[in-house]
């Protein structure tokens, strides 16, 4: 029986925490950089990591208040920092339910349905999401700029415009959880065959409850993708009250003068949507849910 050292248990331990706490450090030093930015006096972006004198005023604009300089000089906001967040919100919620409604109900076909094609069409959406999306902007300007002569609402400088065209990122997604839906048991449909359940009844009261997780991972990843989007963004959205905070805090970066303080406040606030569903939705982040649902 092999005797363990204590004194050499404890330094590896100790090691392995060290190099885990300094990657964690390395990978958190660019938001410490910019949370130091937003606090910094002025608008530079070199400067010590802790500000000397640190100020509310980029933090003050970035919410919408006017800000009143040691010197009575009053800061109006130049931009409507929280109207930006709300629009990217409001777009990125109503864009990942519609690529989660488009992708489950088509991997489930692709899963457990049999029709011609299907394996070519499945090729086709791998084959298709190779490409950057940022290769279709020009086309996507100049079919809504066509629909918006006919249909206003889905012209330039409309949110549905914009939400219709997210909902090309279905085709990832649809391969995802459609090998999630490959690894539940065959013998569930069966079942529900047995007791008289239509194909939709299978998929509203059997895999959609088993595939929770994957249904909370892939919504997370496509808030996260579409909060954070900018090329189809920037050109589809040229009026400054319909932008979204990705593509309004490039107004604070114009060659005259670089806001960085202001851009900083407004980058960390743009993360709070993020961090906020994570920590509602972390409860779902976990497997094996559909382990042990057929009994031997």
């Amino acid at each position: 029986m092999m005797v363990e050292n204590k004194q050499s248990l404890k330094l590896r331990k100790l090691v392995t925490h060290g190099f885990l706490l300094s990657i964690c450090l390395l990978m958190m030093f660019p938001f410490f950089m910019i949370l130091s930015i937003s606090f910094r006096e002025g608008n530079f972006a070199t400067g010590s990591l802790f500000p000397d004198n640190p100020t509310l005023e980029h933090w003050a604009l970035a919410l919408g208040f006017e800000y009143t300089r040691p010197d009575g000089t009053v800061i109006k906001p130049p931009y409507p920092v929280l109207l930006w967040l709300w629009n990217s919100i409001k777009i990125g919620v109503i864009a990942s339910v519609g690529i989660l409604v488009l992708s489950t109900t088509s991997a489930f076909a692709f899963s457990r349905m049999q029709f011609r094609g299907k394996k070519s069409i499945l090729d086709s959406l791998l084959i298709i999401q190779m490409f950057p999306g940022a290769l279709t902007v020009i086309a996507m300007y100049a079919i809504f700029d066509a629909l918006g002569q006919v249909v206003p609402w889905l012209g330039i400088d409309s949110h549905p415009a914009l939400i219709i065209s997210y909902l090309s990122a279905i085709t990832l997604h649809i391969w995802t959880i459609k090998g999630y839906f490959d690894s539940i048991d065959p013998s569930l449909d069966k079942a529900a065959q047995l007791d008289g359940a239509t194909p939709w009844q299978a998929f509203r009261y059997i895999f959609l409850p088993l595939a929770l997780p994957i249904i909370a991972v892939v919504f997370m990843l496509s808030f996260i993708y579409l909060v954070n989007e900018y090329p189809v963004a920037s050109v589809l959205l040229h009026n400054t009250e319909d932008m979204t905070l990705a593509v309004g805090a490039r107004q604070y970066l114009y060659p005259q003068k670089y806001l960085w303080g202001d851009f900083a406040a407004a980058a960390v606030l743009s993360g709070l949507p993020i961090t906020i569903l994570f920590l509602f939705s972390q409860r779902f982040l976990i497997g094996g849910m559909s382990d042990g649902a057929v009994k031997g």
